[in-house]
């Protein structure tokens, strides 16, 4: 029985989004969704300033490496390292290299369950990331990807913010806790 397991392979400079997208066009054309279940380019937001202007920007935290999630076949390490853009696997002599579960974890690839109990327009505050410390209104909420959309006010004017459900708390949380029933 095998085993999905996560694997890097590395890309050209600026060509990951590119891989990404003919890595999942390739797998659905030849049915392999459930051989390569999960292809990822981890982002994190940042704040930059242009023109004393600030933005928020998505940058890739790893540039030239895509992680892939899949069942290891010599027939789709061909495949894989014969499509545009990728110069190979990252691994001992170019051979596919499984990452380990604590790498997996250190570089967030899979997300453990964090139990999230706020709705739309609930106060959080930020507690990780560029923003901590920042408060806001939840805009919207994505369970699937562990994700909620946050208003936060940026330089007098309000932003939209995706993050994870581990980057943000309730802020009536600890209020509420400490009130006699």
């Amino acid at each position: 029985m095998s085993e999905h397991k996560w694997y890097v392979l590395h890309t050209y400079a600026g060509h990951e989004d590119v891989v990404k997208a003919n890595l999942t066009q390739m797998a659905i054309i030849n049915e392999l969704t459930d051989v390569i279940t999960d292809i990822q380019i981890p982002t994190e937001q940042s704040v930059e300033v242009h023109n004393g202007k600030r933005k928020v920007v998505e940058t890739k935290i790893y540039p030239c490496y895509v992680y892939i999630k899949m069942v290891y076949s010599p027939q789709l390490w061909y495949m894989l390292t014969n499509t545009r853009g990728v110069t190979g696997f990252v691994g001992p002599q170019g051979k596919a290299w499984p990452l380990t579960d604590e790498e997996v974890k250190r570089l967030r690839l899979e997300q453990s369950t964090v139990e999230f109990n706020l709705n739309i327009g609930d106060r959080v505050r930020v507690i990780a990331g560029p923003f901590e410390t920042m408060a806001g209104t939840i805009r919207s909420i994505d369970t699937n990807h562990e994700k909620v959309s946050v208003f936060l006010t940026l330089f007098g004017r309000e932003t939209n913010v995706e993050l994870g459900f581990s980057e943000v708390e309730g802020l009536d949380r600890h209020e509420e806790n400490d009130k006699p029933d």
